[in-house]
């Protein structure tokens, strides 16, 4: 009889692995439908994310739409060299990142807060009309909420400057000075987003058990202590997952906002690359010039995603891969 040269513990290594292929094949046509559901998202991302990356290439040529991508002429990194010599590259950067940084220091840790103070409050009714009032802003258009502000803050009749004169200082033009476009910016997008971005915590915190809290109450621990040790750690991996989203984000902004806030007097303040690309593709038409930018700027925020997520999984044992 001839002997097999398979060491046994190949063999015992062998069947595990087809036996969990088997098990996951199966595991599959039991939930057929559930895996069916898959189909248009992934559909979804196939035609309008990554078919379009095929345009990319816009970026090294000199696009005209006339006779289409592959026979526009090839310029390699020329837009990128245009884009890095510009006046306005460093004054674009800067503002984007600053903004963005602002936004993760003063607008990003409020509705962790907001959801665990929501969280504590027992009277159901109360809960939900709070919950209510501070996330309708959220459904507000971008139109309206400027024009909000713009007669909040106007130096004539705006609430603001009413309360300033009342307290004997000067009006204020708020849209109308460098150093006030940020903190415009961020308070606003604080008072308009706090309430809806509360509801993913809100979810976090519900999933947390509840023996806990009761093992910490025959402990002796208050309320304070029981939000710390016990609400905070519980809920850190999604912390961290909307962290690393804010981060690898970090050079993109809201072009609608930031377009319908500036004006040439905050300009200095207020240029962000977002607004440039848009300008530049859509109202100029030079789409090379804007791919190229806007491919930079999906670079820099590929990277910070990258390095983000690798820290987290090192730091805190979360991350989104």
């Amino acid at each position: 009889m001839k002997r097999s040269n398979t060491h046994p513990m190949d063999r015992c290594q062998y069947l595990p692995h087809s036996f969990l292929k088997r098990q996951k094949i199966r595991s599959i046509i039991r939930n057929f439908d559930l895996y069916l559901m898959l189909v248009p998202v992934l559909a979804f991302y196939i035609i309008f994310k990554y078919i379009p990356m095929y345009g990319v290439q816009i970026a090294f040529r000199d696009y005209n739409p006339g006779i289409g991508f592959l026979k526009s002429p090839w310029v390699g990194m020329y837009h990128f060299k245009r884009f890095f010599s510009s006046f306005r590259f460093t004054r674009m950067v800067i503002n984007t990142i600053m903004i963005n940084v602002y936004q993760i220091i003063f607008q990003f840790p409020l509705p962790i807060f907001f959801a665990i103070i929501v969280n504590e409050v027992r009277k159901k009714y109360f809960k939900a009309f709070v919950l209510n009032i501070t996330y309708m802003p959220h459904f507000l258009s971008t139109v309206v909420l400027v024009a909000l502000i713009s007669t909040v803050t106007n130096p004539e009749y705006g609430i603001i400057n009413h309360l300033i004169a009342v307290l004997g200082g000067e009006p204020i033009r708020f849209l109308e000075e460098v150093n006030w476009f940020k903190p415009i910016y961020i308070i606003s997008g604080i008072w308009q987003n706090m309430g809806w971005s509360s509801l993913i915590y809100l979810g976090a915190l519900a999933g947390i058990d509840p023996s806990l809290y009761e093992a910490a109450q025959v402990d002796g621990a208050s309320k304070l202590q029981q939000i710390f040790r016990i609400t905070i750690p519980c809920i850190i991996p999604t912390i961290m997952i909307m962290l690393i989203l804010k981060i690898g984000g970090i050079m993109d902004l809201g072009v609608d906002k930031v377009l319908l806030m500036q004006n040439d007097l905050n300009i200095a303040s207020s240029d962000v690359i977002p607004v440039y690309v848009y300008l530049t593709g859509v109202r100029d038409g030079n789409y090379d010039y804007a791919t190229a930018i806007g491919l930079f700027n999906n670079i820099i925020n590929f990277v910070l995603l990258l390095g983000a997520n690798r820290i987290s999984r090192k730091l805190f044992d979360s991350s989104l891969w």
